[in-house]
């Protein structure tokens, strides 16, 4: 220890005298840091991840869907300008059968070419092998619908591809690219047991859609810096007497598309959250640390007597809250490491990447650090500049005892009459305004971001209970391979178990609003449908309009269009027509977006007759297994979802995964708030030591000086958890607007619940503040206390 100078070995006593304050600052800088991090690696390592997957794997830049082309005028899609390569494919929707599985499985079947591997998605094989072209029941398997019913190489599934049953034999298991986020088409979410994608040769696949020589997908990568748009638009005109629905983009793309949206609410996460905490986190160092130095008064005149300069002892005490800094920004950084990777990992299970690249920004992560290192040593400056005008004869003095005069809150409150103790402590918070102010925000601060973190919570109930409980009524739903007229909703009436049944008609669409466009499913609806609802902000059910669209109102927002206004609707089924159609009005949902009409006006302007390709089921809970028997053995059936599945997999994918990161938010939030309410606690004991001391000489007992401390405590909570509540709802306004996606819009409501969680975190840490602060005052040693520095 001979190596270390005098300075620093009184560093090393303080920082061990003051353990407990210490670690309550380190707390609330690690808080704020593991915040920082989380946010900011889960976000990199996602989208680093992505990024690597689509250019090992070959993702796409644009996608055609056709009726058929022959397989010659893939070479003019070579041709094109701007494309670099292309890759043409079969494909076609399929029911699976599973031996012991009754749960409706539905899926898409593509091809893979028959010697070599694609250009362009090429898989990622897990296990097993690529199918023999000689062979036409090998397949592969996607790995989400394999773990979910336990599949591998070897096993068996029946299949109904192109309205024919046809046994299958899975001889690998396998990812790719283009089903990062695996949605049933028309859903909003994952069904990794009910919706499968399967790979066969083309050879096998063509013969079973009778498209030898064609085919009716094509996959485009374009050259670099080419706008997409140029190439589609030549696409549309290539194919446009071959059935095509329309060239889109990646950012059509449904599984890109999501994915795209969880990553944008990511980003929006990694940068507002940090930003807040470390806000509140800055703004609480700066406070504490500023406190917690001015109670070093007598120390700094002690040091100033004995000939160290203002700049020595500056640098001591920088030395002392940097390490307090340190010590909080390294357990920030090893927590939120910690966090980063159990939330990566999480979202692995429904984002189906082969592997993860786990990264660390670490420029913005250095910046963090900095941010919070240079918080600290700004609160001490504060503190340190008070100290130093000072002479080091008056400051190593007790301060100056305030004047005694009646205190404004009594005159306030003349009927009542206060103890001794009471008085003390109104005259106490009076007497101090700014440093009251400072505790009272830190109070609001810590109980404000509890409030952030736990809101989403009863967000996500109202979530769960508007769309499964108020908008879905059905307990199926039920689409046809092909349009049918209303016999087919009599016939599904017809089967035991079944107790009502509704008709709809659903059509993908572009809609367009001058330059602003968004491909979506158009849905018709019976003008008296009772188990397909829409609501409005308050929940209450609105009317399908006679006339005109209904869209979601994030639609109306992206579209920037009002009730009124006239929308172009491009069908996307090959025509190429066009209608002109009015936004009646706009619809609430906080899961997807949508468009929906009255199924007569739907029929009229399709101009195809009175044709349906949904319909809407409730049946007998007890005949569930006959019905899906019943509907299992209907060939012109392309589907069954369940409401019931859905709620599933809301609550294992979206929910989930948004559960946990709010979960992980409201902890930290909760490391906060103790560490301000412990250091508030502790500080106060420091500054008023002397003061407490005396108080016991007099003759007060232990439990009317604990009042003194902790009814100052008390009084300083009652108005910062309010304003805490209000700055809280404030900055979730911040953070439900800028989340807003496609994907899900979280609606801003505050229960009792959430209030008084906040409330009660907060309470809570200043119980265990309080029983700390009491223990110190008993331990209190008087003579000690009162004994004048020389």
């Amino acid at each position: 220890m001979n190596w270390l100078s005098v300075l620093d070995r009184k560093l090393l006593r303080e920082l061990f005298h003051l353990r407990g304050q210490v670690l309550a600052i380190a707390l609330v800088v690690a808080g704020g840091i593991a915040v920082c991090v989380m946010s900011l690696v889960n976000y990199a390592s996602l989208s680093e991840t992505r990024s690597h997957y689509y250019r090992q794997h070959g993702f796409a830049d644009v996608f055609v869907d056709l009726t058929r082309a022959p397989r010659h005028m893939l070479a003019q899609v070579q041709r094109l300008d701007g494309v670099a390569r292309t890759e043409a494919r079969v494909q076609s929707s399929l029911r699976l059968q599973l031996e012991g599985v009754t749960d409706p499985v539905s899926g898409r079947v593509l091809s893979l070419p028959d010697q070599g591997e694609p250009s362009l998605h090429r898989l990622f094989l897990r296990a097993g092998r690529m199918p023999d072209s000689r062979r036409s029941d090998e397949v592969v398997v996607i790995g989400s619908f394999a773990e979910a019913h336990n599949l591998k190489p070897g096993d068996s599934l029946s299949a109904i591809i192109n309205g024919r049953w046809q046994a299958l034999r899975i001889v690998g298991v396998a990812e790719s690219p283009e089903f990062i986020y695996v949605i049933p088409p028309g859903s909003m979410l994952p069904d990794y047991r009910r919706y499968a994608v399967l790979w066969m040769s083309e050879r096998a696949l063509a013969a079973a859609m009778d498209m030898q020589g064609a085919f009716n997908n094509v996959l485009v990568s374009l050259q670099p810096d080419v706008p997409e748009e140029m190439v589609i638009d030549q696409l549309d005109e290539l194919f446009r007497g071959s059935g095509s629905t329309g060239a889109y983009g990646r950012d059509d793309h449904s599984s890109d598309r999501f994915l795209s949206e969880e990553l944008a609410q990511l980003r929006t996460m990694a940068l507002l959250f940090p930003a807040i905490f470390m806000g509140v986190a800055v703004f609480l160092i700066n406070v504490v640390v500023g406190r917690l130095v001015s109670t070093q008064r007598d120390v700094i005149a002690v040091l100033k007597a004995f000939g160290y300069s203002n700049l020595q002892v500056s640098v001591h005490f920088g030395k002392l809250v940097s390490l307090i800094m340190l010590l909080g920004i390294l357990l920030g950084m090893i927590g939120g490491l910690a966090l980063a990777h159990a939330l990566t990992e999480m979202y692995m299970q429904y984002f189906r990447f082969p592997t993860l690249l786990f990264s660390v920004p670490m420029a913005q992560t250095l910046l963090v650090a900095v941010i919070g290192l240079l918080a600290g040593v700004a609160g001490a400056y504060g503190a340190l500049q008070r100290a130093f005008r000072l002479s080091p004869a008056a400051a190593m003095g007790p301060e100056p005892p305030p004047i005694y005069r009646r205190a404004r809150l009594e005159r306030m409150f003349l009927l009542i009459r206060f103890s001794q103790p009471g008085r003390m402590i109104l005259r106490n918070i009076e007497r101090r305004p700014l440093r009251s102010l400072m505790s009272v925000l830190g109070v609001a601060m810590a109980t404000a971001i509890i409030v952030l973190g736990t809101f989403q919570f009863s967000a996500i109930n109202l979530i769960v209970h508007s769309q499964f409980a108020l908008v879905q009524q059905e307990d199926m739903t039920v689409t046809l391979v092909n349009p049918r007229t209303v016999n087919a909703a009599y016939e599904l009436a017809g089967i035991n178990g079944v107790r009502a049944v509704e008709s709809s008609l659903a059509v993908a669409v572009r809609l367009r609003s001058g330059h602003r466009s968004w491909r979506v499913g158009l849905i018709g609806l019976q003008p008296d449908a009772q188990l397909s609802l829409r609501v409005d902000t308050a929940l209450e059910r609105i009317a399908l309009p006679e006339k005109g669209l209904l869209l979601t109102e994030f639609l109306l927002e992206e579209l920037q269009v009002g009730v009124g206004d006239s929308l172009t609707v491009e069908w996307l089924d090959g025509s190429g027509e066009q209608s002109e159609v009015t936004v009646a009005g706009g619809s609430r949902e906080f899961v997807g977006v949508g468009a929906w009409m009255s199924l007569p006006e739907l029929q009229r302007l399709r101009g195809r007759g009175a044709e349906i390709n949904q319909l809407q089921l409730t049946i007998d809970p007890q005949m569930r297994s006959a019905v899906l028997q019943a509907l299992q053995e209907r060939p012109q059936i392309a589907g069954v979802s369940e409401r019931q599945a859905m709620l599933t997999a809301f609550n294992e994918t979206i929910g989930r995964s948004f559960l946990t990161y709010t979960f992980f938010i409201a902890l930290l939030g909760g490391v906060i708030a103790f560490g301000v309410i412990y250091n508030t606690v502790r500080i106060s004991l420091a500054e008023r030591g002397r003061e407490l001391a005396s108080l016991r000489v007099l003759g007060y007992r232990p439990s009317e000086v604990d009042h003194i401390l902790l009814g100052e405590l008390a009084l300083l909570l009652l108005p910062g958890i309010p304003l805490g509540w209000l700055i809280g709802q404030q900055l979730a306004w911040l953070l439900v607007h800028l989340m807003e996606s496609e994907l899900y819009r979280i609606p801003l409501i505050f229960t009792a619940q959430t209030l008084g969680l906040a409330a009660t975190v907060v309470i809570l840490s200043a119980i265990l503040s309080g029983v700390v602060a009491v223990r110190r005052v008993a331990k209190l040693d008087l003579i000690e206390v009162l004994k004048t520095r020389e």
